[in-house]
């Protein structure tokens, strides 16, 4: 039996799969995180930082001092754990916010295995990418570059790193790029597959009938799903399409599901919400008892909304991959995405989904009402994107046994 530690924010994160896995296989398993919940098998312990950030500082290290703020925070409870004999022979951190900075500190003999999601640039990847929010100037590249000074201490602290995807692991150093493995979170494809004879209930439960809508398989139902509604993931591309969909299929609704705040990226500048900014853009040309807004849904309804979808659309800047593009693959959805790097990993055009240039309204409107005037013409793309998720991105016969090997490598 080995002692492991994991470490994220909000455990379990990205670890929710492999963490118990590795408990199950007797390994001593402990985490520490800020927020958390506990998953079968591990000790978690929570922390909290205990200062605020400086109100005197230069604006470009800002962000830096509060990496460092939870840096110290977890290495304080690090030491608290080495105080009890506490000794993990191997690390896995999510160093994204700064809680893994002084973990070779408290223990300099354990493996650290580094998941690294993105490396800033200020060149290729998202920052620049859509004009119409682009920032640009010497103080932007220059907060840009700042902003990687925790990713580099990562990267120099790390014995090995693990990314998602190929794209994902481009975007780091050349320098590191042969010390990280591409192996995705995965998927449960069990549970999440296709189902036609689902139904989805728009409506609160307890209204009158004619004031609910039973929705299923083989209706006109498009839908889209971010974990927020904002222009990193083509909120406001996705709303400037609709209006053409809805006027050329009367029969279609939309389904909407993300919250009103941000995930990446700026606030919008006069203190509303992107959702409501790019709504109101195109409001007066839809037909707002087709279009449902379903804020952040349980994950049972994610689902069924996926199995009744007849077109899914995802875009995204060149930034990192959603696990809802993966998930419809899995449902067996229709996917339309941006012809765009991290997705443009996962579909492949007119194969197992559909590619639009991420800026390219008609083709994105012309595409969305060719799928539902001929869902049976896609039927293919459909079977085809079930079969890619299981064979690249299935969690317990891909995905989930090449990140215990990995693991176990390290420890060996």
């Amino acid at each position: 039996m080995r002692s492991i530690l994991f470490i994220h924010q909000n455990f379990p994160g990205q670890f929710k799969h492999l963490a118990p896995a590795l408990a199950a296989r007797g390994h001593h398993v402990k985490a520490l995180a800020i927020t958390g919940q506990a998953v079968s098998g591990v000790d978690l312990k929570l922390y909290k930082p205990q200062r605020g950030t400086s109100s005197q500082i230069h604006p470009w290290v800002a962000e830096f001092e509060t990496k460092v703020i939870r840096g110290e925070a977890c290495g304080q409870a690090m030491l608290a754990l080495r105080t009890t004999g506490f000794n993990p022979d191997l690390i896995v951190a999510h160093p994204g916010w700064g809680e893994s900075l002084f973990a070779k500190d408290v223990w300099p003999k354990a493996k650290l295995l580094s998941f690294l999601e993105f490396y800033y640039a200020s060149q290729g990847t998202d920052m620049g990418f859509d004009p119409e929010f682009a920032r640009s100037g010497f103080a932007e590249d220059a907060r840009l570059r700042l902003k990687n000074a925790n990713n580099l201490l990562a990267l120099e602290a790390s014995d090995w790193g693990l990314s998602p995807t190929a794209w994902q692991r481009s975007s780091l150093p050349s320098f590191f790029r042969d010390q990280v493995s591409v192996i995705f979170d995965g998927i449960d494809t069990e549970r999440v597959r296709p189902q036609n004879d689902v139904k989805l209930t728009l409506g609160k439960s307890d209204a009158p009938a004619d004031q609910q809508s039973v929705l299923s398989f083989g209706d006109e139902i498009i839908t889209f799903v971010n974990r927020n509604l904002e222009p990193y993931r083509g909120y406001h591309i996705f709303m400037r399409a609709l209006p053409a969909v809805l006027r050329a299929r009367p029969l279609a609704r939309t389904l909407i599901v993300g919250g009103d705040g941000v995930s990446y990226g700026a606030k919008p500048p006069d203190g509303s919400s992107w959702k409501q900014r790019f709504l109101d853009e195109v409001q007066g040309e839809l037909d707002m008892r087709r279009v449902h807004f379903l804020g952040n849904i349980p994950y049972p309804s994610f689902l069924r909304l996926l199995q009744i979808s007849a077109c899914h659309v995802y875009l995204t800047y060149p930034f990192v991959l959603s696990w809802s593009c993966i998930e419809a693959m899995a449902a067996g959805c229709l996917l339309i995405g941006s012809r765009t790097p991290p997705v443009m990993e996962a579909i492949r055009h007119e194969d197992n989904g559909l590619l639009v240039d991420f800026f390219d309204v008609q083709a994105l409107s012309d595409c969305m009402i060719d799928a539902l005037r001929d869902p049976a013409a896609y039927a293919g793309l459909r079977l085809n994107a079930r079969r890619d998720a299981l064979s690249r991105y299935d969690l317990k016969t891909v995905c989930l046994p090449a990140q215990i090997d990995l693991v176990e490598r390290l420890l060996a």
